[in-house]
């Protein structure tokens, strides 16, 4: 019987700890009005390099999937 409550300790402790980041980010959202890190600049407004490479790449293999 030991080794039951032994294994409900610790799937508990592996719960907990699993759990965790959910609760933390529930904690966090529910904490500045539905923004839970705070004012962060939207996805996608801010121009970077790789976006750009990505974006040119994505274009080219349509066109080319388009001549086919």
């Amino acid at each position: 019987m030991g080794g039951v409550i032994e294994l409900f300790v610790i799937m508990l402790i592996v719960a907990a700890a699993a759990f965790a980041p959910l609760g933390y980010f529930i904690y966090k959202f529910t904490q500045k009005n539905a923004e839970p890190f705070g004012d962060i600049e939207p996805h996608g407004d801010s121009p970077s390099l790789v976006n750009d490479l990505a974006e040119k790449a994505i274009n080219s293999i349509k066109g080319l999937i388009a001549k086919k």
